[in-house]
């Protein structure tokens, strides 16, 4: 890429996300036993099209799922505004052997990819770092255009409830800092972290699950279903340690399966994925 387009693509990002994101936390947070992997994951399996494939992954971050994905036949396009996530996800695939199709930084609304170009589209974090309805538009009509006719795209998104509901699982609330964020959160979506703690996260659109249907609907998708991520299961503090246990594990995951689709419950997930077809 020109070093004019690097340019682009990093101004595209707010300064405080950037910020954040230079810490380098998204490869660690979705390591090990990590519910949200584990679960998107689960999904993908479901919702992908067989191989031979080509997907394109867009706010990929390090290719935590372009990896994967890759390993297992796909052809892999990982796209992702932050430098250090292109430079760690050149790196793995120098250490791994795993080959992705193609590591590029750039900005979900305005992909550099043909129209029809991939028979699934993923936007796994693009969506609630554009704080605006037409920004958001404008990243989910690059999707469609760039994924073929019957093709899937899955979109994740965060609850409008969740730093409510971190807040009080993780203490947070006794802080009147946060719960100025949790005031904000609940009124507008927009989430503003003005301190210096990371754990509160960054500048962020969080949506209520019925709104962020009608956003990938208005862009032209259809067949558009919601399934929570986490569920209410990433409020239990040991979840993580029951993961880890194989039979356990398994019987977790399988009625997590069931209940994914109940709408209400897909608020108190942390996170929930938008899938559609074109």
């Amino acid at each position: 890429m020109a070093h004019r387009e690097l340019l682009a693509a990093a101004s595209s990002v707010n300064e405080n996300i950037l910020k954040y994101y230079k810490l380098g936390q998204e490869s660690s947070r979705l390591s090990g036993a990590s519910l949200e992997r584990i679960r998107t994951e689960s999904v993908l399996r479901r919702f992908l099209p067989r191989t031979p494939a080509t997907i394109l992954d867009v706010g990929g971050a390090d290719g935590v799922y372009a990896f994967p994905l890759s390993k297992a036949g796909y052809e892999v396009h990982l796209v992702d505004p932050i430098a250090l996530h292109i430079e760690q996800g050149r790196e793995k695939s120098d250490s791994s052997g795993v080959r992705l199709a193609s590591i590029t930084m750039g900005d979900a609304r305005a992909l550099k990819f043909p129209n029809q170009f991939a028979d699934a589209v993923l936007y796994f974090g693009p969506l609630y770092h554009l704080d605006s309805t037409s920004e958001r538009s404008a990243a989910l009509l690059e999707a469609y255009r760039t994924l073929k006719p019957g093709g899937n795209f899955l979109g994740a998104f965060i609850s409008r409830f969740a730093s409510l509901l971190d807040g009080v699982r993780s203490h947070f609330l006794e802080k009147e800092e946060f719960a100025k964020i949790v005031d904000g959160d609940l009124k507008t979506g927009q989430h503003r972290n003005s301190t210096d703690n990371p754990v509160y996260f960054t500048n962020a659109y969080f949506h209520h699950p019925m709104e962020a249907k009608s956003e990938v609907q208005q862009a032209g998708f259809k067949n558009v279903r919601l399934l929570s991520v986490e569920g209410p299961f990433w409020l239990v503090n040991d979840i993580q340690e029951q993961l880890e246990k194989p039979e356990l594990s398994t019987r977790i995951l399988e009625f997590m399966e069931r209940i994914e689709a109940e709408e209400g419950l897909i608020g108190a997930s942390a996170h929930f994925l938008a899938v559609a077809e074109k």
